[in-house]
């Protein structure tokens, strides 16, 4: 076992000294030692239930003949982290949440592992930590939570408290109403109840294969999510001596190109791109834009899920056949699936998939009644993203997918949201947001105040917004990000004047500044970007070290020698 460097021989008396001080007995130094990396947190929303979790994984690991470890790691609530400086951590976190399952299961030196994340960045920052250390992982979610019901039983969640802030502050909805939705668009504990990040990340495990199947859509605290957890702990112990099952080789290209077909089936979240491109990374597989692209190019959009559809919500993905079902329909074109990929279980994925089918195609749709053929993100290239910008096209009114307009530029998201509470922003306007990338925020904030707010004010359907920085999940409408370069590393979009014409085309996979090259040129000679004055020791450290959005924003060691 990995485990006999810290318990096995004469010279390792004081280690096992030290082990049995934690309870361990003679017995137990001939089991594999499990780390379970929790997140539970009680800030999150998502978290708040997953001690629970953590003790019947602890309970059915020793009944399976394993010795478990738990340890807990940070996470941010990017909501509550949202519109301001609390955000500047947020991406970052995702560094130090794969440091810290790296040191703590290479330090032990640990012989499997069992990851229960759930939430944004605390997901992929697992995945990431685990592939460095590559042992057999099993991933288990905390569970989505259920929609939230007003009084009149119209079902709401948190996108819907987010852009209620918008029609408040246009004077359409009253203080009590938006009390009322804000009391009831997060019922209780899980991963925000939409198509969000969270959410996007925990589907795409499933579609990887390291985790079992339900993992993205059964709700939590439910007797399917415990007995979820019970299943993946004792899997973990099955597979923690049996090299067949090291991460990188369940994790590798084919499961990567997987959770691009569900992600591009069901219009996951923008953020799934940057964190697959760091996961890849992680994982020595090559992958970039491009070739996202070209898979989305490939995959019908099946399922529309809030925000892009506020009447569906994970708990009616589940409901519908989850996501083997929507594995099982984009499958039916042929070679869009890669359906001899391992999975955890040691079924294929054309086993697991084999005999789901869709039980509601009001939600997700049969692959003729496909919302659309095309999968529903999109990578834009242009003189303004040379290196490649994302977009959700689920979210966009069809109106939308093809516009002209003229730039309002703002240079912080705190400018932005001022400027759209003033009403600045009108009809006609691509809005810019810049200085917000991994390296200019630093740390790429999330821009769902200002999107909510758009949409809230009814401009959802003639205004679109570009930014370096990045979105939300609860994000909907024509909102380009993760625009590279960025502006703090002399970007094009740092060269964008207000009344430029900007023009987007999700069809064709356009995003233009329409200013002639002697003029860009003209401006780019002796432009030096903005820097912004970093108090944090550790955000400067970050900005430093970061790489852009196009490259996964991951934190460019120097390499190996």
């Amino acid at each position: 076992m990995r485990s006999d460097i810290v318990k096995k021989g004469f010279e390792r008396a004081p280690h096992r000294s030290l082990l049995r001080a934690t309870g361990l007995r003679d017995e137990d130094f001939d089991k594999p030692f499990i780390g379970i990396a929790n997140s539970q947190i009680d800030i999150i929303p998502g978290h708040i239930h997953l001690h629970e979790y953590g003790r019947i994984a602890k309970e059915e690991i020793r009944k399976a003949g394993g010795v478990p470890f738990e340890f807990n790691t940070i996470g941010v609530d990017d909501g509550i982290a949202m519109g301001h400086d609390g955000m500047l951590y947020s991406l970052p976190s995702r560094e130090l949440i794969a440091d810290s399952v790296e040191t703590m299961m290479n330090a032990h030196k640990l012989d499997a592992l069992l990851c229960i994340p759930n939430c944004d960045k605390i997901v992929p920052g697992m995945i990431m930590g685990a592939l460095r250390v590559d042992v057999p992982t099993v991933f288990v979610s905390g569970g989505p939570m259920r929609a939230g019901r007003l009084a009149d039983g119209t079902s709401v969640d948190l996108a819907t408290a987010f852009e209620a802030v918008g029609q408040r502050a246009r004077g359409q909805i009253t203080d009590a109403q938006l009390h009322d939705l804000e009391c009831a668009a997060c019922p209780g504990a899980g991963s925000c109840a939409g198509m969000f990040t969270a959410n996007s990340m925990n589907v795409l495990c499933e579609a990887m294969g390291i985790a079992l199947p339900g993992n993205g859509t059964a709700p939590a605290l439910t007797p399917e999510r415990e007995e979820l957890v019970r299943r993946a702990a004792r899997r973990v112990v099955e597979i923690a001596l049996d090299e067949r099952f090291r991460l990188r080789k369940i994790l590798n290209e084919d499961a990567i190109h997987n959770a691009f077909v569900v992600d591009m089936a069901v219009g996951g979240s923008t953020n799934t791109v940057l964190h697959m491109l760091a996961i890849a990374r992680e994982a020595e597989v090559p992958f970039d834009l491009a070739r996202i692209d070209a898979i989305a190019r490939t995959v019908a959009h099946v399922a529309k899920i809030s925000p892009s559809l506020s009447t569906v919500h994970i708990e009616d993905v589940h409901a519908a056949g989850g996501i083997p079902a929507v594995l099982h329909e984009v499958a039916r074109r042929g070679g869009v699936v890669r359906t001899g990929a391992l999975t955890v279980t040691g079924e294929t994925v054309g086993d697991r998939i084999g005999g789901a089918r869709i039980l509601d195609p009001a939600v997700i749709h049969p692959l003729e009644q496909a919302y659309s053929q095309v999968g529903g993100l999109a990578v834009l290239r242009g003189n303004l993203a040379r290196e490649g910008a994302v977009v959700k096209t689920a979210g966009i009114d069809p109106a939308m997918r093809r516009f002209t307009g003229r730039a309002l530029c703002f240079d912080s998201q705190d400018e932005a949201i001022a400027g759209i509470m003033a009403g600045a922003v009108k009809p006609g306007h691509v809005v810019v947001i810049r200085y917000e990338g991994p390296k200019g925020g630093p740390g790429m904030q999330e821009m769902l105040s200002p999107t909510s707010l758009l949409a809230g004010m009814g401009l959802g359907a003639s205004v679109a917004l570009v930014t370096d920085g990045r979105f939300s999940g609860a994000t909907r409408g024509a909102c380009i990000g993760h625009v590279s370069p960025e502006a703090a590393e002399g970007g094009e979009i740092a060269l964008v004047r207000d009344g430029d014409a900007i023009s987007l085309d999700v069809e064709a996979r356009t995003l233009t500044l329409d200013v002639a090259p002697a003029e860009l040129r003209r401006r780019a000679e002796g432009f030096v970007p903005r820097r912004k004055a970093i108090a944090s020791r550790w955000l400067r450290r970050y900005a430093h070290l970061v790489t852009n959005a196009a490259s996964g924003a991951v934190l460019d060691a120097p390499p190996a020698s």
